[in-house]
């Protein structure tokens, strides 16, 4: 059976570093939970460390956080849907929105629930993914500041996650310009500038966070230590937080071309043909997980010791060569995984999950 092993003292180790960082800049920020999909033993963990304000874009999972403590934070970061507001409205105090009639909706369900929902208004900054552009952001704060029941703490930004257009100085000071020209024209304090994400925090490192910018939302870096800016390990932070292991159900030595006549696979994909490896056989090991758990293209491992070949929907198949390692059937074979990788694990229900 598959497992993935969650080490919680490398994840103590990142959540302090970077909550050293944020102190020195003097920045509020929140965890993002969404790649625990909801996972009550994980989410314990992530309260565990002391964070007192969790994000996600699936309200099934800031429920159960409401259920685990009710006094974290919690914040829905995707744009609410109209079928989805009252939950908006009973599981999140905070919620990120760039739509006017979703917010009259969500002041109408707060009047109705009788408390005050909090929203930061999302602003597009280039990346083209949810947000109110530029030029009209005056005139939509205007009709917002009138409905009851709703409390504008903020607007923020999203960057690199669609067209992967990168955060720059400019593009934070654009947005820390807007906070200032709404707080003069309708003489009202807005307390946070939420413009920083994973792919933000090397711009912070290196100084160049425009002061105006005091809230992040951080996933990624959490959780791999992930410089987003050049795909390395952040200095201090660590890359093992998550470990995914897998048993050999079968290990033989086989010939490395197959026989027969070839057609698409259920992938669609038709093996290709090196004649020259006619003849030739190495050990292939099959481990117990599959396409239905994990892209191979999201599994972290070394290549000199084997290679994922492919798989199937509940099987991933391996070439080992010459099995150097002598593995056996019964063995684990241990991965390090990308960010999407380990969102479709833990997404998985065929995976066991576990704390170390």
């Amino acid at each position: 059976m598959a497992f993935l092993n969650l080490y919680k003292d490398n994840l103590k180790r990142n959540y302090e570093f970077l909550r050293q960082k944020f102190k020195e800049n003097n920045v509020a920020w929140g965890a993002v939970s969404k790649l625990l999909c909801g996972n009550e033993i994980y989410i314990q963990e992530l309260i565990d460390l002391g964070i007192d304000e969790i994000h996600d874009s699936r309200i099934s999972n800031l429920a159960k956080v409401k259920e685990i403590n009710e006094n974290i934070k919690t914040v829905y970061i995707k744009p609410p849907s109209k079928r989805n507001l009252a939950d908006v409205v009973t599981y999140a105090d905070v919620s990120l929105n760039s739509e006017l009639n979703t917010i009259k909706w969500i002041s109408e369900e707060a009047v109705k629930q009788q408390k005050k929902h909090q929203i930061i208004i999302m602003v597009e900054t280039g990346d083209l993914r949810e947000g109110v552009m530029g030029e009209d952001l005056v005139e939509f704060y205007a009709k917002i500041f009138r409905l009851p029941n709703v409390e504008v703490i903020g607007l923020g930004t999203n960057l690199n996650c669609l067209n992967g257009v990168m955060p720059s100085t400019d593009k934070l000071i654009q947005l820390s310009l807007y906070k200032q020209i709404i707080e003069l024209k309708f003489n009202k304090e807005i307390p946070w500038v939420s413009a920083g994400t994973s792919v933000t925090i090397p711009l912070m490192l290196n100084h160049q966070l425009p002061k105006g910018v005091n809230h992040f939302r951080v996933g990624e870096t959490l959780y791999f230590g992930a410089n987003l800016f050049d795909d390395s390990t952040i200095k201090g932070m660590n890359d093992g937080v998550f470990e995914l292991c897998a048993e050999i159900i079968e290990l033989q030595e086989k010939p490395l071309l197959p026989t027969g006549n070839l057609a698409a696979n259920p992938q669609g994909e038709i093996a290709e043909i090196d004649e020259s490896l006619y003849g030739q056989s190495s050990f292939r090991g099959i481990l117990d997980l599959g396409l239905l758990d994990v892209d191979p293209k999201y599994l972290i491992y070394d290549k000199d010791e084997f290679e994922v070949l492919g798989g199937s929907s509940d099987m991933l198949i391996l070439d080992l060569g010459k099995n150097p390692k002598n593995y056996q059937v019964g063995d684990l074979i241990r991965f390090k995984l990308k960010y999407m990788g380990a969102l479709a694990v833990l997404n998985s229900y065929y995976i066991e999950k576990r704390v170390k």
